[in-house]
Formats: C-alpha cells, structure tokens, sequence
C-alpha cells in the first residue's frame, strides 16, 4: 500500500520556484525531505497542498509575498560605517548582525558601497514577491521516534547531527 502524506510522515519531493513570468529561481538538483505536519520544514500553504497525496503526484501553489518569504520592509536596510567591514567588502557578501536594540540575528547582504559608507539589507532576496511553487512527491514514509522528537528529518536528504 502506498503511503499517503500525512501529519508525521517524511516527505521528499523534487521542486522548482519559479517567478510570475515562469522562469526558474530555484531547482532541486536532488529531491529534499521535510518532517510533515506543522514542523515549519517547508511553506505552509505547501504543506496543506500536499497533504494527502502520494509518491509520483505533482501539484503547483502560488504562494503570495505572506506565504512565502513576507513583504519587502524597507526598516531592514542599514546604512554602517565602512570601517566596520573587511577592506575586501563586495556587493552581494552577506554578515550576520543584530539590529540596534535587538537581539535578534538577521543575515544582511550588501547592496551599495559608498567610500565611507555601507548599505546592507536582511530583506530576503524573494521578499515582497509573489511566486510559483511546483512540485513532485518521490516518496513518502514514516517518520521514526527521533525525527519527531528532533522535529526534522534525518539522513539522506534531510538534517544530519
């Protein structure tokens, strides 16, 4: 009998994220394995899509900027000092950095660099975008005791310790 997904069953699916205009922002080379039934290990409006299903069915979901990596916040971006980078800084090199006041760690990547200045920003780089998430099960099984105690999934394709 053929497995289908459900809450505490490894799931493993190939993907593409694709943009409105259809083309390709990212693609899984191999598939990848997520923990399903509210373990955070994929989108959740995918999760709902895929539950039920079994190994060999596709589906496709739109995920808009608050299903998928949030709204574009312009309070992300940062103005710092030059001083406070490595002389190799380039465009696209990303830090890990709390914002003033916080102790929340954020990844920022550099946008600008000006001679006394650095713009960094920890929006995602998808964020405030709608996008197309197509997929297709390859397999589905069981979760063991230490993947639900862990919360992810262990092994090929998933999490190693």
């Amino acid at each position: 009998m053929t497995q289908e997904v459900a809450k505490n069953t490894v799931v493993s699916l190939s993907y593409e994220l694709l943009d409105t205009e259809g083309k390709v922002i990212e693609k899984t080379d191999k598939p990848i394995s997520y923990l399903h039934g509210g373990y955070d290990g994929i989108f959740p409006r995918v999760e709902e899509a895929l539950h039920g299903r079994k190994a060999g069915e596709s589906c496709s979901v739109k995920l808009e900027p608050d299903d998928a990596f949030g709204e574009y916040d312009a309070e992300l971006i940062r103005t710092e000092p030059r001083n406070l980078f490595p002389k190799n800084v380039k465009v696209g090199m990303q830090f890990e950095g709390a914002a003033e006041g916080s102790k929340q760690v954020m990844i920022y990547t550099v946008t600008d660099i000006a001679e006394d200045k650095i713009v960094v920003d920890a929006n995602h780089p998808l964020a405030g975008k709608t996008v197309q998430f197509s997929c297709t099960i390859t397999d589905v099984r069981a979760a063991t005791q230490e993947e639900l105690h862990h919360g992810h999934v262990h092994g090929p394709g998933g999490h190693h310790h």
